[in-house]
């Protein structure tokens, strides 16, 4: 069976499902991306990377300046995808991330195919992220701007055969109409490798210092420092906390991007901005700031947390936040919907509202000064991603039926080929395997991805 997954920063969320697929008998994977994002790791997969798109012009209107990126970007890859069907390769099942523009064209190159479209995001002017935060309030312009922007979720969403979002709460801020072809099926947790470990340590090499589990430690990971992850109220809450455990220290992973939202007002960044509005309140010999790190560093940093905590405003939900729950800590999460989908407060984590420090600082005190009483939450945890999110027993089998019932439901078409030659039909598809089959050590290595 061939197979073609197009994402802007191969691999994102197809790290284990492009292996999985490759490492079937009989199967062909390519894989799209961004030349300069590209990550190849795996020796099944082919890589065919295409060049950057020009950006949308200055003088578009701001509104349809992601359509305009997009439609040059999905003309780039219309064009790598023609070169692909010239060559003679047909992809029986296309995955794409449609986000960027990349999947705009593909029905039109493979109409044969099908394409299962990943959707995170559906953006609304009213009970989602904008005009969420009151202190950053949205104005009426963002309102139609936001409608705009939707255009691309909405072509993708006519164009493809199926979707997948990765949570319920995520599907549910798409139109209604759409529901019936979209599944929920998470991108997976290796549980296997993201799990917890008593020996684990961190060492702080500036200051010579080693942390472990027996010590106090408290971790905020998000991909940058941002309001929409609830840095500004993390560190708020911080003083609170360092006064109240002096034993307590504080781990933050994230770089000085910004991912979402907007940059702060005279400061370079939100880090930069936090420490300027909480300056002379913070002991900043307890807070360790290690920006972007390798994969290796952010697990040791999950593996010795004593209280991890995931804010975020109504959006996509981070895979951190799964993976701290793998790796057995004790979540203090927002008491907002796509962290509530997930954790029951006091079952398998602690909920606070974003946008009160003190009762931020509460809840990491309440898991700082009770280790023993949080085991029990803390195996909780664990557990629910292993039920819910576990790569090999819950998503690549969820993947694999999707893609068998995908394969079957081919019409018998006649289509006009692009290709100057007219090109074979491609052979029926034989069903896959079972995933516990197929996806046996595919996800040994873990390739270098956009985090969420």
């Amino acid at each position: 069976m061939n197979f073609l997954f197009l994402h802007q920063n191969f691999p994102g969320q197809y790290k284990h499902l492009a292996p999985t697929f490759a490492a079937v008998a009989g199967s062909r994977v390519v894989a799209m991306g961004e030349r300069k994002s590209i990550s190849p790791a795996d020796t099944k997969v082919e890589y065919r990377p295409y060049p950057s798109p020009k950006g949308a012009t200055a003088a578009t209107h701001h509104y349809i300046r992601d359509l305009e990126a997009a439609v040059r970007r999905g003309q780039v890859t219309a064009r790598e995808a023609f070169r692909l069907r010239q060559e003679g390769f047909i992809p029986h099942v296309i995955f794409a991330h449609p986000g960027w523009g990349d999947a705009l064209y593909l029905k039109d190159i493979f109409p044969e195919s099908r394409l299962v479209n990943l959707f995170e995001f559906f953006y609304r002017s009213r009970g989602s992220d904008l005009n969420f935060d009151a202190e950053f309030p949205a104005v009426a312009d963002d309102a139609l701007r936001v409608r705009s922007k939707n255009a691309i979720n909405l072509l993708s969403l006519d164009s493809c055969d199926w979707g997948v979002s990765p949570t319920e709460w995520q599907k549910r801020q798409y139109p209604e109409i759409y529901h019936p072809k979209i599944s929920v099926i998470h991108d997976g947790v290796d549980t296997q490798v993201i799990r917890p470990l008593a020996d684990r340590a961190v060492t702080i090499k500036e200051i010579g210092l080693t942390l472990t589990a027996r010590d106090e430690v408290v971790t905020y990971v998000s991909r940058n420092l941002e309001p929409y992850r609830g840095f500004h109220s993390f560190m708020r809450a911080l003083p609170m906390v360092l006064e109240r455990r002096p034993k307590a220290r504080v781990l933050i992973v994230g770089g000085n991007q910004v991912s979402y939202g907007r940059p702060p007002k005279n400061h370079p960044n939100w880090r930069a901005a936090m420490l300027a509005e909480l300056e002379g309140k913070l002991d900043l010999s307890r807070i360790h700031f290690f920006g972007k790190v390798p994969y290796d560093v952010f697990q040791a940093v999950l593996q010795v947390s004593s209280a991890h905590i995931y804010l975020t405003y109504p959006f996509v939900l981070s895979w951190s936040m799964l993976e701290a729950m793998a790796s057995g800590c004790a979540l203090i999460g927002s008491r907002t919907a796509p962290v509530e989908e997930v954790i029951t407060h006091g079952q398998n984590g602690l909920l606070a509202d974003i946008f009160n420090p003190a009762e931020i600082a509460d809840r990491i005190v309440e898991a700082l000064a009770s280790p023993d009483r949080n085991r029990a939450m803390r195996e909780r945890a664990r557990q629910t991603v292993i039920e819910r999110y576990d790569l090999r027993t819950k998503a690549l089998p969820a993947f694999v039926q999707l893609v068998n019932t995908l394969v079957q439901r081919r019409p018998a078409v006649q289509v006009a080929k692009p290709a100057p030659e007219p090109t074979p039909e491609p052979p029926p598809p034989a069903p896959l395997p079972d995933a516990a089959e197929s996806s046996a050590d595919n996800a040994r290595t873990k390739p270098k991805s956009k985090r969420r």
